[in-house]
């Protein structure tokens, strides 16, 4: 379902030449699988988790999800197949803070003028366990409440591929394990293929597979 072949980036720092990234990086995850990506702080673990959901370009290599490769596509294609394709889940959450949970959700659904907004929002609230605050805004919410909304905002256009970059790094250990536990559920039952960078090492054991990134490099 998701291929990656030979991906490299690089980026110039001003007085200091090119600082390589990722260096010719490749792996394959299966559809309905998941994968982690561990690493220390600065080995590439967030830069390719953003060339994955087509937010940058890599220098060299293929990005293929579900047959179509990434790289080539104009940014308005690939933001029309982003919305489709890919949810993201982020560690700040990244809610509207004027919309309330229901409408965060809905919202990725009213972009693509989808059909069956509410319906679809209700039930994806039901499934996070969140329909009693439906009306409240993020700032009435917990982290984990909001956590749960952003993964229901990421998982309601129903993607090939989730995304989430330290889904429970701003938890506490208790709510943390709670909202791992609901994201694998979710995957699950949604028939969802899942990449998750973290620092966890009890998120990344839920995983089918894991990927090491050692200074731009896979390990394994």
């Amino acid at each position: 379902m998701l291929v990656l072949d030979d991906i490299s980036k690089g980026f110039v720092q001003p007085g200091a030449g090119r600082l390589t990234v990722l260096d010719r990086i490749g792996f394959t995850l299966e559809r309905k699988s998941t994968a982690a990506v561990v690493g220390q702080s600065g080995s590439g673990k967030t830069t390719l988790l953003s060339l994955i959901a087509g937010l940058d370009k890599p220098d060299t290599g293929e990005i293929l999800l579900d047959g179509e490769d990434l790289v080539p596509m104009g940014q308005d294609r690939l933001a029309r197949y982003r919305a489709r394709k890919i949810g993201i889940i982020f560690q700040q959450f990244h809610l509207m803070p004027h919309l309330t949970a229901m409408e965060n959700i809905s919202l990725p659904l009213e972009i693509q003028k989808a059909d069956n907004i509410q319906a679809r929002t209700r039930e994806m609230l039901g499934k996070v366990g969140l329909e009693h605050r439906s009306h409240h805004l993020p700032s009435q919410l917990s982290g984990g409440e909001c956590q749960r909304v952003a993964i229901a905002r990421a998982l309601v256009v129903r993607p090939s591929l989730l995304l989430a970059d330290e889904p429970t790094g701003n938890l506490d250990i208790a709510t943390g394990q709670r909202i791992s536990s609901l994201l694998f559920d979710l995957v699950r039952d949604e028939d969802t293929g899942l990449v998750v960078v973290t620092h966890n090492p009890e998120l990344a054991g839920q995983c089918h597979a894991r990927f090491t990134l050692d200074r731009g490099r896979l390990v394994f």
